[in-house]
């Protein structure tokens, strides 16, 4: 073999041997794979601290959502705190490092209204730039980042309230029946075949006893025998500490208006009320006001109609005591030229043209008692004694223009045994069991009230108490939802 032969296959064996040493590869293998390892782990950290970065933005997105449906906030018009979301949102954004281009989108409105209650739904959304570190380098320098949140609310509308309460001669009733006995006791001396066992009814008279008239002409009477001084019944009950109906109709109004600005502050929605009574005619008590203590004082002002004497309104007119008309003032109500004519309801809500809800409050024994033309069926052709709205259009006209109507229902109470020989008056043309004629006042008195805004209070029952649960189903307490 010659040299150069021996030095061919030598150099071919370094070379096989170069190429089968690989102990040097790893170096730059891992060299090679270190850079896109880098980037990647410089990914997921931008990553991780643009979701952290999130996560605040999305607790000042929460706060700025629930602090727009506080009691506080609901009572401001909703975009009006809907513009304070976004302040809120902004005012602390800073707080937050490396983010950019943060850009929040004022919350739409408005309020929306379901039966009695006002809800709030209030969408915070914010879109972002979150600002890296590593991925900078490949030319990303920021991550898009968004989110929302939503709070929801739901609190008590505006409410005006419009009380027609029933001061007729009817509501004089002794309160209960200790106090029937009582009074009845008092006035033995005025039996009658209407009044066998005396007058349970505190009646209120400018002239209970007198004459009028000379010689021949004269006409005397005494409506309260037995009475001291010859002084009316309503007098004598005053005098004998004997509570009559409208003592506690009077007592209960001025119960619910303190009750009502409570619920108002803690419901933080308002409140106005009027009140007003109905006899022959309907009464202005007190006009639509905020001030519910007002309203309290002026309920004070409550009474019983005044009459001249029995079957006499005034000295000149022989009306034989029709002077209850339930319907007029339903209708009078719903009558744009009348002076307590309630007008068209909104939502309740205070965003800017929104406008009260309202609730008419009714109290009355529920019987109209009134001077006809013809067809009367009250002991005569011109008298008729018929349930409240006997037809229901008159109540059906009210709730139609989103009028809510609360009914509190004083029962009719029997007050006496039929006296010798015949029925008594009540026996005659009221009492549902004995005059077939009639109707039963309840049903009537029910079907005129709104879903779940009819209460029945009996002889001895607590007006106050039923009338300050008609009120609170008539408004919605306040909760905040999230």
């Amino acid at each position: 073999m010659t040299r150069e032969t021996q030095q061919r296959k030598c150099d071919s064996g370094h070379r096989r041997g170069f190429w089968r040493n690989k102990g040097g590869n790893i170096a730059l293998i891992t060299a090679f794979v270190m850079i896109p390892l880098t980037f990647a782990l410089g990914m997921a950290f931008d990553f991780t601290l643009s979701q952290t970065r999130k996560d605040q933005l999305d607790g000042i997105a929460d706060a700025a959502a629930l602090g727009t449906v506080t009691p506080t906030e609901m009572a401001l018009p909703c975009p009006t705190a809907a513009a304070q979301a976004v302040t809120l949102f902004n005012g602390q954004e800073a707080t937050v490092a490396g983010v950019t281009g943060l850009s929040v989108a004022t919350p739409g409105c408005p309020d929306v209204t379901s039966g009695t209650t006002v809800t709030r739904a209030i969408t915070v959304n914010y879109t972002a730039q979150s600002q890296n570190v590593f991925a900078s380098l490949l030319g990303m320098p920021t991550l898009p980042i968004h989110g929302s949140s939503t709070a929801t609310s739901s609190t008590a509308p505006n409410i005006n309230f419009y009380l027609l309460l029933d001061t007729s001669p009817s509501m004089e009733i002794a309160a209960t029946t200790t106090g029937i006995t009582q009074l009845e006791g008092l006035t033995i001396a005025q039996q009658t075949d209407s009044t066998p066992q005396g007058c349970a009814f505190g009646c209120h008279e400018t002239a209970p006893s007198g004459c009028s008239g000379t010689g021949k002409n004269q006409v005397c009477w005494n409506d309260v025998p037995g009475n001291p001084a010859n002084t009316d019944n309503y007098s004598l009950a005053e005098s004998n500490n004997i509570s009559l109906r409208i003592d506690l109709v009077r007592e209960a109004t001025q119960n619910l208006m303190t009750s009502a600005a409570s619920t108002e502050t803690a419901d933080h929605a308002t409140y106005k009320a009027a009140i007003n009574t109905f006899d022959v005619s309907t009464n202005v008590i007190q006009t639509l006001t905020s001030n519910l203590s007002t309203a309290g004082s002026q309920a004070a002002n409550i009474t019983p109609l005044l009459v001249y004497r029995n079957n006499y309104l005034t000295s000149g007119n022989d009306n034989d005591d029709e002077d209850t008309y339930i319907d007029a003032a339903l209708a009078d109500v719903n009558t744009t030229s009348s002076n307590i004519y309630m007008p068209t309801p909104g939502g309740g809500t205070n965003n800017p043209q929104d406008t009260p809800q309202e609730v008419l409050f009714i109290v009355t024994d529920g019987m109209n008692d009134e001077l006809v033309g013809s067809g009367g069926n009250c002991g005569s052709s011109t008298r008729a004694c018929v349930p409240i709205d006997v037809t229901g259009s008159l109540c059906t006209a009210i709730k139609n223009r989103g009028i809510r109507i609360a009914v509190l229902y004083t029962v009719y109470y029997p007050l006496d045994t039929d006296p010798a020989g015949g029925q008594t008056w009540y026996d005659l043309y009221i009492d549902p069991t004995t005059a077939p004629p009639l109707p039963n006042i309840s049903p009537d008195a029910q079907a005129c009230a709104s879903p779940g805004l009819f209460y029945a209070v009996s002889t001895n029952g607590d007006i106050s108490a039923a009338l300050q649960t008609l009120f609170q189903e008539a408004v919605a307490t306040a909760r905040l939802l999230h």
